[in-house]
């Protein structure tokens, strides 16, 4: 749950991504090789989370 005094969008968008099995990962990575991610990312005209989803699957896959 959320902190603080959520409005009821947010407790509804919480609920629907615990039910589908969605999560938050945290990264602290080089100011340089992200703005030459979000760059690459946008010149593909693909977004920056579908681009980092693939390579998971492909690594996943590739490794198991």
């Amino acid at each position: 749950m959320p902190k603080g005094n959520p409005s009821k969008q947010t407790i509804a968008s919480e609920k629907y991504q615990k039910k589908a099995g969605y999560m938050t990962k945290g990264f602290k990575l080089k100011r340089e090789i992200v703005e030459q991610f979000e760059e690459a990312c946008a010149r593909a005209g693909k977004p920056q989370a579908e681009v980092i989803r693939e390579f998971m699957e492909q690594f996943v896959q590739q490794n198991l």
